[in-house]
């Protein structure tokens, strides 16, 4: 394990007094159903960057502003500040407070918004992604009373579960007053509850409406079935097409990268995601590949009648969303052009095709070498006692590229506040209470060796 001499005997202390006050008021944050992807919960999703910046006030922030992109449908994001010492440099702390819809209230344990504690762990959607990111970022700043020996900018997003679609230009904006020396992005998860890690690449991300359309009405699938076909036939087996027998993406011209680390437990995997029995793994590879380093497809929704309901009539059009995750070292533009030519080649029986990209974020991939990640290390190692692990991430973060664009002199680390049991956009998502803690540490004591490390 790395050694890390111990910093101050108090800074432990200062971090074991704060937790209790951050687990209240990261449920009181769960309570907040900020769903900004759906409209019914905007004024929610206000309110808890309301709510936010409250607390960044109560932890010192000298200003703090809610601000919202001038493009339209701008999140709501809360950006705090507290001035660096002089010769200290400054640290960006990155998480977001908008979340996933529920999926169902239905399915859950116990109701999604309503925190609950069951074996260590606290349920509640956002409980770990990422309001969990939020109050890592703002108990930090507690356990140094206010005054952290370092610079601190304090951004918490309101779109990211959302793609981010207004975040370049908010940065247009107010890109001046979000530079740092370095970010630290709250919003990964951990190899274990006790075993740390730094995210070192994410996927990309187009989301993609495809729409097929056969007839310019609705008909009788009695008096005209058969000869004439339908659009919903026909779109199931067009995206049929996007997988071979393997499960493996079957699109030309997508990238697809290799990976070092260790392989999964295959159980452990199919624990962690919750699979059937009898129901096989898809693609090739090792599973770390498969997660984080090779495209991936999914369809996400269809626009189709219910079941319940339904009548006997051949559907004059259909679509779906379709996901398309994007292995480190693609492009989002070329491959939205490889999908939707693959699209082109394969719709059948000469439907009509339409094909629209909803939002989109870069692959992102960094070489975590040089002091600042040193420090990381030892940081993240002493507070949870083991070495780091970096990993890959099969999920998106669309400010992470963005900000490397628009602040290239910075070091970016993204650091975890879930694990592989977290169920993260899933039914019963949970926080691991012990892991929350580590992770509270490990940040204190970054900002403490950094206000005396290198900042490259």
């Amino acid at each position: 394990m790395s050694s890390l001499p111990e910093p101050p005997a108090g800074l432990r202390a200062a971090v074991d007094a704060v937790l209790p006050g951050a687990r209240t008021d990261l449920e009181a944050l769960v309570r907040i159903p900020s769903i900004w992807a759906d409209p019914a919960h905007a004024d929610d999703t206000r309110r808890s960057a309301d709510a936010v910046a409250t607390l960044a006030r109560e932890a010192g922030a000298a200003t703090v502003d809610v601000l919202e992109a001038e493009a339209e449908g701008g999140a709501p994001a809360v950006v705090a500040h507290w001035p660096a010492p002089d010769g200290a440099p400054t640290v960006m702390l990155y998480a977001h407070h908008d979340v996933q819809p529920t999926g169902g209230d239905e399915l859950w344990t116990t109701a999604p918004f309503e925190p609950d504690e069951r074996g260590g762990r606290l349920y509640g959607r956002g409980a770990a992604d990422d309001k969990a990111g939020v109050m890592t970022h703002l108990a930090t700043l507690r356990a140094f009373g206010g005054t952290p020996p370092v610079g601190v900018v304090l951004f918490v997003e309101g779109e990211e579960e959302s793609g981010s679609p207004t975040l370049s230009a908010l940065l247009a904006e107010h890109g001046a007053s979000l530079a740092a020396d370095v970010i630290v992005i709250a919003d990964a998860a951990n190899a274990a509850v006790d075993v740390p890690a730094l995210t070192t690449s994410l996927r990309g991300l187009a989301n993609i409406v495809v729409e097929v359309s056969m007839l310019e009405r609705a008909v009788h699938s009695g008096m005209w079935g058969g000869p004439a076909g339908d659009a919903l036939t026909a779109l199931c087996r067009l995206l049929a097409t996007l997988h071979d027998d393997k499960g493996s993406v079957a699109v030309p011209g997508l990238v697809e990268g290799s990976s070092d680390a260790p392989d999964t437990e295959e159980d452990t995997f199919r624990g962690d995601a919750g699979l059937l029995d009898g129901v096989e793994l898809l693609g090739t590879g090792t599973i770390p590949e498969r997660l984080a380093h090779k495209p991936a497809i999914a369809v996400l929704g269809i626009d189709a009648p219910a079941v319940d309901g339904s009548a006997n009539v051949l559907l004059p059009r259909a679509r779906a969303m379709v996901s398309v995750r994007l292995a480190p070292g693609d492009d989002a533009g070329r491959a939205v052009e490889a999908v939707t030519e693959h699209l082109r080649r394969h719709v059948p029986w000469g439907a009509h095709l339409a094909v629209s990209t909803k939002a989109s974020a870069e692959p992102f991939a960094l070489e975590p070498t040089g002091d600042v990640y040193d420090l990381a290390r030892d940081a993240l190692a002493a507070a949870f006692g083991n070495d780091v692990v970096e990993m890959g991430m099969g999920g998106s973060i669309p400010f992470i590229a963005e900000f490397a664009r628009t602040f290239p002199g910075a070091s970016v680390m993204v650091t975890g506040v879930g694990d592989p049991a977290s169920r993260w956009h899933g039914v019963d998502e949970s926080l691991h209470l012990g892991m929350f803690g580590r992770c509270v540490l490990a940040e204190t004591m970054l900002l403490h060796t950094l206000a005396g490390g290198a900042t490259r």
